[in-house]
């Protein structure tokens, strides 16, 4: 019997390190090809590790809430292969903090880089504390040069104690004496805005009391609930935020997906939904007013080359997550159908990869899905604007013709964007939510696809 050394699997180029949350299989247990041995987290997404081979599961590396990094061997199969190596000969890690070697070859010209890196100043080392720190709080930690003294003392919200990424920025804010905010790790912008006077911030009210009688049931938030909530909580503290509506006529859209979508689904076996439909019509907005697809850097505003259109998903579990579309503006009606249908396939089965949800300029919402004829969406951090779809409801409207107006019955649906005031005033947000609109009702019903 051979032995096969499984490794904790690249999960995006901008992803260095998981949380191990649970160990699907223990020690024991036999394992089919494919079959999920454990599960792990990044600050993304919750996502499965899958075995490449079949075997018993001899030995499992690492603890769960272990920080793990991306390449390094996790557990040991037992397998009928010839080509794996042996328990004995892997290093075994001493602690929870140690990682496997990983061997490269020496490229021509990396001792300059290696000279470069050396050079540069040792980032904070936190695994002298008992307790558990993310990945983020650690970066965050890192870049504001908060000591591992420091972080002991910070009182944590999360489950058991932990310190949230909530936690962290507060007691940055309260550090500081001002109301700056730390950088989020996996931003690819610097923080090196013009330092900007703040007043200090009021004095944080008090939690309500909550009365709890004997028939209340209480349920503990799961991990991702508890990042939503630190993110919609830290969007609103962050971004004043202004909604504009528009009611459009998608009478030929409704008219043109009812011819089509039989044929299109035996031709391409994917059925075309609205969803497609409208992320077009937001690209070509987009490209039309560009300062809507900005972030805000301090005082700096980032215009994005790229259009990447986040989708927000509701998930079994009743959580959310927004997986993006990389330059929508570059796929045709096809291409987002079957790219569409994909994300949400995968979202709903918890198959996603951490860069399929980063990386977004632009988020839209369906509150139309759930019945709703409008909504009023909390913008996507960083990005500077969201807009929701609402229900596709039957109206009488009235319509101007050659002959003077009429009143007929018209498939009608509300369009909700909002938008941070600090870099969208209404002339701009207005404008943009008035634009999708009108590439909407311009469908063409003769269109072909």
């Amino acid at each position: 019997m051979a032995q096969y050394e499984l490794l904790l699997p690249k999960m995006g180029e901008s992803v260095a390190e998981a949380t191990i949350i649970k160990w699907v299989k223990q020690p024991g247990d036999m394992i089919e090809v494919d079959e999920s041995v454990l599960e792990i987290a990044t600050d993304k997404v919750d996502s499965e590790v899958p075995s490449p081979t079949a075997g018993k599961l001899l030995k499992v590396l690492f603890n769960e809430d272990d920080v793990v990094q991306v390449g390094a061997v996790i557990a040991i199969i037992e397998t009928d292969a010839n080509a794996a190596t042996k328990a004995d000969e892997i290093a075994v890690p001493a602690d929870k903090e140690k990682q496997t070697a990983v061997k490269e070859e020496k490229i021509p010209g990396s001792e300059q880089l290696e000279i470069a890196a050396e050079n540069k100043p040792k980032p904070a080392d936190y695994s002298d504390s008992s307790r558990f720190y993310s990945p983020l709080v650690k970066s965050i930690a890192a870049e504001e040069g908060i000591s591992l003294s420091e972080l002991d003392t910070i009182k944590g919200s999360g489950s058991e104690g932990r310190v949230t990424k909530q936690d962290i920025l507060e007691f940055v804010s309260q550090k500081s004496g001002n109301t700056k905010t730390a950088s989020v790790p996996d931003s690819p912008i610097s923080q090196k805005a013009p330092a900007v006077p703040v007043e200090k911030p009021q004095a944080t009210a008090p939690a309500a009391v909550v009365s709890v009688s004997g028939g209340d049931e209480i349920i503990e938030m799961d991990r991702m609930r508890k990042l939503i909530a630190d993110h919609m909580v830290m969007s609103k503290q962050t971004s004043p935020h202004v909604t504009s509506f528009v009611e459009a006529d998608v009478t030929n859209i409704v008219k043109w997906r009812e011819r089509v979508k039989n044929n299109f689904e035996k031709r391409e076996g994917e059925k075309i939904t609205f969803t497609p439909i409208f992320i077009e019509a937001l690209a070509k907005a987009i490209k039309d007013l560009p300062m809507i697809n900005v972030s805000v850097n301090g005082t700096q505003i980032i215009k994005k080359k790229d259009i990447n259109i986040g989708m927000a998903a509701a998930l079994p579990s009743g959580n959310l997550i927004v997986p993006v579309i990389k330059n929508a503006d570059q796929l045709n009606l096809v291409g987002l159908t079957k790219s569409v249908n994909d994300l949400a396939r995968r979202a709903r089965q918890s198959k996603l990869k951490p860069d399929e949800t980063q990386g977004g300029t632009f988020t839209m919402t369906n509150v139309g899905s759930f019945g709703n004829v409008m909504g009023t969406p909390i913008i996507n951090q960083p990005q500077a604007a969201i807009l929701a779809v609402g229900a596709i409801k039957k109206k009488p409207a009235v319509i101007e013709t050659e002959y003077g107006d009429v009143i007929a019955i018209r498939h009608m649906m509300f369009l909700s964007l909002s938008y941070d005031h600090r870099v969208v005033d209404g002339s701009l947000g207005g404008s943009f939510v008035r634009k999708v609109a009108d590439y909407l009702e311009a469908w063409d019903v003769n269109r072909e696809i």
